[in-house]
């Protein structure tokens, strides 16, 4: 809930501040609420090595949430307080660190990822063992869960009246920021035997990656940065580059809104404000993406079936996608950028080099993978979630299955993406293609896109050597369509055979 400023009683002598994926201090809600309830908070994190275990050695994301919580931990330490982190199975470390500093209630803002709400579920009863009290709070999204619903009260399964009820909904109310400053004085330092530096990235068992080569601020001064770069260069023609991977368009927050170092309240609130006082159709688009996230949280909050392999529409598990070695090597050569496509293996490269990829080019690839190589969306799903530096799960389900087709509010089956029109219309100059695949750079702006089409001479002259330096395309876009479209026939006879299995209207 937003805050309530009223005077209370502090309701219990000593609270523990569970930080996970809301590494900051300003416009927190669990560290708001635990400052307003307890006469004393202690605050604390855990490398959950359920998590950790599953992860490359050298992984972004973990070097990222290290580097954030270091600051997060001198921001503590200016305030009167500490961090305490422990490396561990969260579901017996936290109860034991609670335990250990004496707290009756432990906070923490809400998790409704598939394995946190597991997680928390039995942290809630290892703490519950001990009679420690566990307050969860809402502060990853706007509105969540039951918070916006149609006039049946029912959950949205299309976006566009999903965003119209959030905006009629919104008010001041629900973008006022938590005044978390007001309370710090609430902070305390652990006990000195349970007090120690943030483990290094070694002591994890963690290299170190490209994380500063790539420039990527860290913690809650670099998402505050990243905004106001974003604030004060980018907003306003958000609409007109957004689509451009080879333009600086995007806010880049995406990793920060992953791991909470900025505030939702905050970016939705500002955007919120251009939108209406000036009628910036940038702010309103870059609005609209906010929204897409608060829309897919709360479409796995209300389909779980979504985070055990399921199509969100039933009829799309009946198409019978390529396996085997075959297979196989189709999806090494999209995941090692090989495929033959230019803006396609351009996107993969970016992928892999740096953990991000711009959203165009998410959708180019995705549809790539489903609809020209005839995979398994999944397959992609699972790369991304091993790959992306600001992967969520609702968001990378809900783009994959739209992508494929099998979503809600999802491209209808029968759109195939063609990479070289997308290529052409979206990096005519070659310019996003020329930087992540080198070896094509002396090719002409025409050329470009489609190598295979470009004359022997001026491959020569631009030291192209397809399938040498270059692989030649693994299939034929105009072929894979009608096998596509073929695939798909089972989709179409589902949808035909009842309004059960029909499409949604839009």
């Amino acid at each position: 809930m937003p805050p309530i400023l009223l005077a209370v009683d502090k309701t219990y002598p000593r609270g523990l501040m569970w930080f996970r994926r809301d590494l900051r201090l300003s416009d927190n809600a669990a560290l708001y609420h635990a400052l307003r309830s307890c006469r004393e908070v202690v605050c604390g994190f855990v490398f959950d090595t359920a998590i950790l275990k599953n992860l490359p050695k050298a992984d972004r994301r973990v070097e990222f949430i290290r580097e954030s919580l270091a600051e997060l931990a001198r921001d503590l330490a200016e305030h009167g307080g500490s961090l305490v982190v422990r490396h561990g199975l969260a579901e017996e470390e936290l109860p034991r660190l609670a335990r250990d500093l004496g707290v009756q209630a432990v906070f923490a803002n809400r998790d409704d990822e598939p394995f946190a709400v597991e997680r928390d579920a039995q942290v809630f009863g290892g703490l519950a063992n001990s009679g420690i009290s566990f307050h969860a709070h809402k502060d990853r999204a706007v509105f969540e869960r039951d918070e916006v619903l149609t006039q049946a009260g029912q959950s949205f399964s299309v976006f566009t009246p999903y965003k119209r009820a959030w905006l009629a909904k919104l008010d001041d109310f629900y973008l006022k920021p938590y005044p978390v400053e007001r309370y710090l004085d609430a902070l305390v330092q652990a006990p000195e035997a349970l007090r120690g530096a943030v483990p290094t990235l070694a002591d994890l068992g963690f290299e170190k990656t490209n994380l500063s080569e790539l420039e990527i601020p860290t913690g809650a001064s670099g998402g505050a940065q990243l905004f106001e770069e974003f604030f004060d260069k980018r907003i306003d023609r958000y609409h007109e580059t957004r689509d451009f991977p080879g333009v600086r368009g995007p806010s880049y927050l995406g990793i920060h809104l992953r791991f909470g170092t900025v505030s939702i309240r905050e970016l939705a609130g500002v955007a919120h404000q251009l939108t209406h006082s000036g009628a910036n159709q940038g702010a309103a688009v870059w609005l609209s993406e906010l929204i897409w996230r608060d829309f897919f949280f709360q479409i796995l909050a209300h389909h779980p079936e979504v985070a055990a392999g399921k199509s969100f529409r039933p009829e799309y598990d009946k198409i019978i996608w390529h396996h085997g070695k075959h297979a196989d090597g189709l999806f090494d050569a999209w995941r090692e950028a090989r495929t033959g496509y230019p803006l396609v293996d351009a996107a993969m490269a970016q992928i892999k080099h740096t953990g991000y990829m711009h959203n165009r080019l998410r959708m180019v690839v995705a549809s790539f993978l489903c609809k020209d190589l005839g995979l398994d969306w999944r397959r992609g799903e699972a790369y991304f979630e091993q790959q992306l530096n600001d992967f969520e799960f609702s968001s990378n389900n809900g783009n994959w299955q739209w992508a494929s087709g099998s979503g809600c509010d999802a491209q209808p089956w029968f759109r195939i993406f063609n990479p070289v029109t997308q290529s052409e219309r979206f990096d005519p100059e070659g310019k996003f293609i020329r930087r992540y695949l080198p070896q094509l750079a002396k090719l002409s702006d025409a050329s470009i896109h489609a190598p295979w089409l470009a004359t022997p001479v001026e491959l020569e002259a631009a030291g192209v050597r397809l399938g040498e330096t270059y692989p030649r395309p693994i299939v034929d876009h105009a072929q894979a369509r009608e096998r596509t479209l073929e695939r798909y026939a089972v989709v179409k006879e589902q949808q035909a055979g009842g309004k059960a299995n029909g499409p949604r209207k839009k």
